[in-house]
C-alpha cells in the first residue's frame, strides 16, 4: 500500500439512537487514526432510515444503494422500522435491504467480557457465525417477497431454507476464524426435530471441519446451548449456525458478557462488509446522550479489521487495535454507561476513549 491510502467508507447513522452512537465512532476511529498516521478514512455520507422515508420517499433509497455499490465498507446505525409509515413500515427493513441486494451472507457477532464490569459469566470470550440469507427467517429465503404468507385469514406459513452451498460458505467462514483463535467450533442446530433442515446444517458444517483437521468440533442441540451458555459461556470458543437460531443467541451472550450495547456485529461478503451493532434503535432513549456506544464502536474497529485484510493496509488493522485496547481501558477504569452499572453518558463515554488512545 501506498502512504496515506485514503479509504473511502459509507456511513449512515439510522434512527433512534444511531446518530448518537455512529458519529461517537467517527470521532474515535478518526482521532485514532490521526495516532497511528500511515492511513486516512473519507466518510461518505449516505440517507438511510426515518429521514431518507421523508427527503427520499424510501427508507432504503436507490440513490444510497447505487453509492454503496462503489464502496466496500460502510458503518450502519440501527432503525426503527416498527415506527416507519406505511407503505415503508411493512416493508423489507434497510438492514435488510443491504443485507440482501449485497448477500452480506455471514453475520459475525463477537460476545467479550471486559475487566472492570460485572459480567454474568466472566471471561466469556465468543464469537458467534451466523448465516445470514436462510434459515428459519422468511425475510432471507426467496428471490421476491418474505417467504412469509397467509393462504386464509387463518393460517399463516414462513418457510424456512438451508442449501448445502450456504451452509459451506458459512462453516469455512467460522472454521477460518477458529483457526485465528482457539481453534474450537461448536454447531447449533435442532436436528433432532429439524431433521433434514438443521441436519443438513449440521451435516455440512461437519463436512467442512473435514479440512480443518486442528480445529475440534461439537455440536448441541439450540435449547441445550443456552444452558450451557448461562453456566459456562466461557468455556465455548466459535459458535456457527443458522439465523435464528443465531440472532437469539447472539442478544444471549451480549448480556452474559456485559450488556447488549457492547455487542458488536459484522456482516460480510467477500466483497462487502457492513458494521452494525447487534442492538436496536432504543427510541426510548434517543436524543437524550444516554446510549452506549461501545457495540457501534467495536462493531466499526471489526470492519477496519476486514478492510485492513482486503486492502493490504495494515495501519487499518493498527488503528482497529489500538481503539479496542482504548475501549477496554476506558471500561477497566471505571468508566461505563448507565446499562453497565456506571454514570458515563455517550459523549463522555467518547471523550474518555480519545484521551485513552495515548495510553492505549
Amino acid at each position: 500500500m501506498s502512504e496515506n491510502t485514503t479509504h473511502r467508507i459509507g456511513l449512515l447513522e439510522g434512527d433512534g439512537i444511531g446518530p448518537e452512537i455512529v458519529p461517537a465512532s467517527v470521532k474515535i476511529i478518526d482521532a485514532a487514526v490521526k495516532t497511528v498516521g500511515g492511513t486516512a478514512i473519507e466518510w461518505v455520507e449516505l440517507p438511510l432510515g426515518r429521514t431518507a422515508i421523508d427527503t427520499h420517499g424510501a427508507a432504503t433509497p436507490q440513490e444510497t444503494l447505487d453509492a454503496l455499490a462503489g464502496l466496500d465498507s460502510w458503518l450502519l446505525g440501527p432503525h426503527d422500522s416498527a415506527a416507519y409509515p406505511e407503505p415503508h413500515k411493512s416493508q423489507l427493513n434497510p438492514s435488510g435491504t443491504l443485507r440482501k441486494h449485497f448477500d452480506l451472507f455471514a453475520n459475525i457477532r463477537p460476545a467479550k467480557s471486559f475487566q472492570g464490569s460485572e459480567p454474568v459469566v466472566p471471561g466469556t470470550d465468543l464469537v458467534i457465525v451466523r448465516e445470514n440469507t436462510q434459515g428459519f427467517y422468511a425475510d432471507r429465503n426467496t428471490y421476491a417477497g418474505t417467504g412469509e404468507y397467509m393462504p386464509s385469514p387463518d393460517v399463516a406459513i414462513a418457510m424456512g431454507i438451508i442449501t448445502r452451498p450456504a451452509v459451506e460458505r458459512i462453516a469455512k467462514e467460522a472454521f477460518e476464524l477458529a483457526m485465528r483463535r482457539d481453534k474450537r467450533v461448536t454447531i447449533v442446530h435442532k436436528a433432532n426435530v429439524l431433521r433434514l433442515t438443521t441436519g443438513l446444517f449440521r451435516d455440512v458444517c461437519r463436512e467442512v471441519g473435514q479440512n480443518y483437521p486442528e480445529v475440534s468440533i461439537d455440536d448441541f442441540h439450540i435449547d441445550a446451548m443456552t444452558v450451557h451458555l448461562v453456566r459456562r459461556a466461557n468455556a465455548f470458543d466459535v459458535l456457527v449456525t443458522e439465523n435464528m437460531f443465531g440472532d437469539i443467541l447472539s442478544d444471549l451472550t451480549g448480556e452474559l458478557a456485559g450488556s447488549l450495547g457492547i455487542a458488536p456485529s459484522l456482516n460480510s461478503s467477500h466483497e462487502k462488509a457492513m458494521a452494525q451493532a447487534a442492538h436496536g434503535s432504543a427510541p426510548d432513549i434517543a436524543g437524550q446522550d444516554k446510549a452506549n456506544p461501545i457495540a457501534m464502536i467495536l462493531s466499526s474497529v471489526m470492519l477496519l479489521e476486514w478492510l485492513s485484510a482486503r486492502t493490504g493496509d495494515p495501519k487499518l488493522a493498527e488503528v482497529a487495535t489500538l481503539v479496542e485496547r482504548a475501549v477496554e481501558l476506558t471500561v477497566k477504569e471505571g468508566v461505563m454507561t448507565g446499562d453497565m452499572g456506571g454514570r458515563a453518558t455517550c459523549s463522555s463515554f467518547t471523550d474518555a476513549v480519545i484521551e485513552r488512545l495515548a495510553r492505549a
